[in-house]
């Protein structure tokens, strides 16, 4: 049976900056999935880590940058479609990991997503939208491309950078939340492409992940870990998603991974926390890995679709023990 074959484009400066964290972490050396990294901007493209690089629409932004012009990004993109619609041929998935609210990443991520959505790919959008502070402008153009995003992608995870500000402490140096960003981004790609590619006690494969996310909608991904006598089910109930209740999910896909000391009966109590909180009719796939450099700590990753979503009352227990949360 052929491998899957994944690829991840960073589009613009944010999506470029999450795809060099990704290669810090180590994730290319694997070669089981493949990195790219696009921009109109040639020196933030010579500065990139990726080993795949694509400078966009030479003709139109003329290798300086869009200008934070969300149409200028798209033209560069339109101009270099033929380029890119080779780069995504022959994927079963793609990640658009793109910062919105900016040129680049407004304008190309959707003419990214359109051009692999053509060639027959699983496409999920992986996004930020900008701190509140960076301006209305800035919150306009994001939320617009998030709605053009949304229109090729089979679903899509979208980060609010503004929740960051309960995910560091505070004094953080600017450029480190930034990169803590970045690092959610990684999280996103990483936490769902793992469960495909990481052979498992219990697999869990491209069709199975397509058949949850196929449908379209908005994705929510959590992470859990804990350790101790009870981890399996503090791990589960500190994966699901903070203000919007796993129940409403149409579809989860759910991995535990843990040490080789980790047991039958660990596995069953995580399996049943996710059930008693999912809807009993939603489809649910689920898988077990093995990973020694866990050590004590147990961890589930949670990855969750919504056709519609309506918020619930906030659990501050679940919000401090929750790792990551996405969600516009």
């Amino acid at each position: 049976m052929a491998p899957c074959v994944i690829k991840v484009v960073g589009v613009g400066g944010g999506g470029g900056n999450a795809v060099n964290r990704m290669i810090q972490f180590g994730q290319a050396q694997t070669g089981a999935v493949e990195y790219w990294a696009l921009n109109t901007d040639i020196q933030a493209l010579d500065a990139s880590l990726s080993p795949n690089r694509l400078g966009l629409g030479a003709g139109t932004s003329r290798g300086l940058g869009a200008g934070g012009s969300p149409d200028t990004g798209a033209a560069s993109a339109k101009e270099s479609f033929e380029e890119i619609s080779k780069m995504v041929a022959g994927s079963d998935m793609v990640f658009v990991v793109a910062g919105m609210g900016g040129g680049t990443g407004s304008g190309g991520a959707p003419i990214v997503a359109e051009a692999a959505k053509a060639a027959g790919a699983l496409t999920v959008g992986v996004v930020t939208k900008p701190f509140s502070f960076e301006g209305q402008r800035r919150m306009r153009q994001a939320d617009a491309a998030i709605d053009q995003l949304r229109q090729h992608v089979d679903a899509m995870i979208v980060v609010s950078n503004d929740r960051l500000l309960d995910l560091v402490e505070e004094g953080t140096p600017l450029q480190e939340a930034f990169c803590v960003a970045d690092d959610i981004l990684r999280q996103g790609v990483v936490g769902i492409s793992d469960i495909i590619i990481q052979p498992g006690l219990i697999n869990v494969d491209f069709a199975d992940v397509q058949s949850v996310m196929g449908a379209s909608g908005l994705a929510l991904m959590g992470i859990g870990t804990a350790e101790g006598k009870t981890r399996a089910r503090d791990a589960a109930f500190a994966a699901p998603l903070i203000d919007f209740p796993i129940g409403q999910a149409t579809g989860i896909v759910f991995t535990i991974t843990g040490s080789s000391d980790m047991t039958l009966q660990e596995v069953n109590a995580a399996a049943e926390a996710i059930y008693e909180m999912a809807d009993p009719d939603a489809n649910i796939i689920f898988g077990a890995q093995i990973d020694d450099s866990m050590g004590n700590v147990l961890s589930i990753t949670v990855v969750a679709m919504f056709l519609r979503l309506s918020r619930g009352p906030r659990s501050s227990q679940v919000s401090r023990s929750f790792s990551i949360y996405m969600g516009a």
